[in-house]
């Protein structure tokens, strides 16, 4: 007859895994990256290496579709604990910190995606630094190229956008920088932004190629102007309540995880970005190619928009940084 000590250590056996998996801590991580893409993948794979590493001591539950609401929504979710973490464009990442947005904003600042790289590695610590004073850790950070400017109507030139009705993430001061310009700007929500361009209340917008395939909005805006107008950054971040719960000596190799899967999010999305070019046209996208002459126009309206973003949407001594920085490092590779 088993004794009282073996039946006690026969229970407790039976216990661990229990006290085990209510140990475990869950955090759940809303995105409008849509179900099955390359985001979404990468973050079950984030996700599964996590919960390997940790020994199903932290999971990572993904929810994709933005079946979390918006952007906006997300981040109050985050900020009561509904939800831990999320993927976010600067649309979502201004919510946070306002300043980190800036780099979204500079239209034709940057001459190749080599610039834009070596100015958020610049600039990424101190971004970060901002960010986890407002509450969140940066688990990584990536861009999906250039945005493109999709058109119902053909535009070339800024004029010719000035006739459209131009799609801009909801904020105020970048709206108020479109209308100095002479452009007629609609703020929304991209969750709207299909209705809108159907029914019409939008004509032309500037969007990342892969979203518009994924959309399917090319349906409706077949002209694409190929004008690198600027990169479309974003992060993923976890709250700093949810990303101190983790034990301190996971917190390495969990956030080397999680730039890892960074990594590649950027570089298949640059990949994808191209691609999907590609594909739209050969369903029916006009590509029109930048003319010299369209070029001047578009250097010009960014040199009048400068100023009013140096003004409105960046802080200016990083403003005045980044071309410093760039000015320095054109000079290192002869380039102008």
């Amino acid at each position: 007859m088993p004794s009282l000590r073996s039946f006690l250590l026969i229970l407790l056996a039976l216990a661990l895994p229990v006290a085990a998996a209510q140990r475990s801590l869950r955090l759940n991580l809303g995105t409008l990256a849509p179900r099955g893409s390359s985001y979404h993948q990468a973050l079950q794979a984030m996700g599964a290496e996590w919960r390997k590493t940790a020994n199903g001591r932290v999971r990572l539950v993904i929810y994709p579709d933005g079946t979390q609401g918006t952007e906006a929504d997300m981040v109050k979710l985050i900020r009561i604990g509904a939800l831990q973490a999320g993927l976010f464009t600067s649309t979502g990442l201004e919510l946070i910190e306002e300043s980190v947005s800036g780099l979204q904003k500079l239209p034709l600042m940057f001459h190749d995606l080599e610039e834009f790289d070596h100015i958020m590695k610049l600039l990424s610590p101190r971004m970060e630094k901002r960010i986890n004073e407002k509450g969140f850790h940066v688990l990584f950070w990536l861009d999906t190229g250039w945005l493109r400017w999709f058109s119902i109507n053909e535009a070339i030139t800024p004029k010719d956008f000035s006739k459209e009705k131009i799609f801009v993430w909801a904020d105020p001061k970048q709206v108020e920088i479109f209308r100095r310009l002479g452009q007629n700007p609609v703020n929304l929500e991209s969750n709207d932004l299909p209705a809108a361009l159907q029914t019409g209340m939008v004509t032309a917008m500037p969007a990342p190629p892969i979203y518009v395939l994924a959309t399917q909005l090319d349906r409706r805006a077949k002209h694409m102007l190929r004008l690198n107008y600027a990169p479309l950054i974003g992060a993923a971040v976890v709250s700093k309540t949810a990303w101190d719960k983790i034990p301190a000596e996971l917190q390495p190799s969990l956030k080397a995880i999680a730039q890892k899967a960074g990594d590649e999010i950027r570089v298949r999305s640059r990949k994808e970005s191209e691609e999907a070019v590609a594909v739209m046209q050969k369903r029916g996208l006009i590509v029109h190619e930048l003319t010299p002459e369209a070029r001047d126009a578009w250097n010009a309206t960014a040199e009048k928009a400068f100023p009013m973003i140096r003004s409105l949407l960046m802080p200016e001594e990083t403003f005045d940084e980044v071309q410093r920085e760039l000015a320095a490092f054109r000079a290192q590779r002869g380039t102008k």
